[in-house]
């Protein structure tokens, strides 16, 4: 999230994605004959949610420090916001910086509450919210985030209850932050365990992650792993598949003990775009990006979905049609071709921030983008559904880009898929 305006995005990560964003890009129009403007079948199942960020304050609570009753006529407003553009879901973020928005047994409460980690907010945020959410009929996702710890290095800032301090030997500094490391596999057992305790206490409809598993990558900086892959990389060819493992088998596991926990709980994941560029590898998409999910986060966002480890995937398709490094038009037919026949629901990740930004391309100034994307996206049978960052935009629309896509896609109503 640039200036935290991209799901928690780290500064490097946003500098690194702004290279694929320049200004004056023209929209170019679909590239499937499929997708035909104007045309509009209606819809009684689509997921049309929005995110709803907590880390550093970005949508909920406006600030730290609010009252009890503050924070939650704030929560409960953004929740009447999404029923009133006719969404059906919200996706939560509980689990901001390895803290907790509920009573949790295993990490503090979020600074983001009440200004000082591990105080008590004299209620519990997620409890409501999933309550409210029910009672408006709305989906209740809960967002967390696996591995950041803090955004700064500096251990001692953090509660001295806190898992980081009481094992410093499962931290890694990196790029201004601080991670728990993805490669030791007690770390693994336990962010699965802090996330698990929020699907015992509560009926979620779903565990959702975003884009971060191993950081973002930062010029001339190492992430430090070198210990962990000397005890556990034995059998692997190079320390790129040992960390994709890694990732492999902290989603594999809890995908199972969701299942295992909540069966009716769904386990999605919001990863970037990009699994790899067509130039990387031939089954890639037909894009330029600078950074590739596969290569650079060791997340394999494409084979999760083929081994059926999820229920849902979300490609943030942060782009505008026509793009040149990351087409819009280009991206969602690739996702369309990998989730056809495993039974992973397709939803788009859309930029609902960028719409009026004047420091984004000429595409996001004009407020039917946003709509287009949407009209271009119904030619392609698999997209079950769009998630718009974030709900701040969602109530404020600045240039009427969300209006425009309530008007255009959303007049009838709809519930989420199965």
């Amino acid at each position: 999230m640039r200036r935290m305006s991209r799901r928690g995005f780290s500064v490097v990560a946003a500098a690194t994605i702004a290279g694929l964003a320049t200004a004056g890009d023209a929209v170019a129009a679909p590239g499937d004959a499929a997708a035909v403007p104007g045309r509009r079948r209606k819809k009684e199942r689509e997921l049309r949610a929005m995110w709803l960020a907590t880390v550093v304050n970005r949508d909920w609570p406006s600030r730290p420090g609010l009252t009890a009753q503050q924070q939650r006529s704030e929560l409960l407003a953004f929740l009447d916001s999404a029923v009133n553009r006719r969404l059906n879901a919200v996706v939560f973020q509980v689990r901001p910086t390895a803290d907790a928005l509920w009573p949790s047994r295993y990490e503090p409460w979020s600074q983001y509450l009440t200004g000082v980690q591990g105080k008590d907010p004299g209620w519990d945020p997620l409890g409501t919210a999933v309550r409210e959410a029910h009672r408006r009929g709305l989906e209740l996702h809960a967002w967390f985030n696996p591995f950041r710890i803090a955004n700064h290095t500096d251990p001692s800032r953090l509660v001295a209850t806190h898992p980081a301090r009481v094992h410093p030997e499962w931290v890694v500094p990196y790029g201004g932050k601080l991670y728990y490391n993805p490669g030791l596999p007690e770390v693994r057992r336990f962010v699965q365990d802090a996330m698990l305790d929020a699907v015992r206490r509560y009926p979620l409809d779903a565990v959702h992650w975003d884009d971060y598993f191993y950081p973002y990558p930062v010029a001339g900086q190492t992430f430090d792993d070198d210990d962990a892959f000397a005890r556990h990389g034995g059998g692997f060819a190079d320390r790129a598949s040992w960390r994709r493992d890694n990732i492999d088998r902290l989603v594999h596991e809890m995908s199972g003990r969701i299942k295992k926990t909540r069966p009716r709980t769904q386990f999605g994941i919001s990863p970037f775009a990009v699994w790899r560029n067509k130039a990387t590898d031939p089954t890639g998409s037909d894009t330029r990006a600078g950074v590739q999910t596969y290569d650079d986060l060791y997340a394999d966002t494409r084979g999760w979905v083929t081994k059926g480890w999820l229920d849902y995937i979300v490609p943030q398709v942060y782009w505008n049609i026509g793009f040149p490094a990351a087409d819009y038009a280009k991206l969602v037919p690739w996702w369309n071709d990998v989730v056809r026949g495993t039974g992973v629901r397709l939803y788009i990740g859309e930029a609902l921030y960028k719409a009026g930004d004047p420091a984004q391309p000429a595409a996001w100034q004009d407020p039917a983008e946003l709509s287009r994307h949407l009209t271009y996206a119904e030619g392609f049978g698999e997209v079950r559904g769009h998630i718009y960052f974030s709900a701040k935009e969602v109530g404020v629309d600045k240039i009427g880009a969300m209006a425009r896509v309530v008007a255009d896609h959303y007049q009838e109503p709809a519930k989420p898929p199965r």
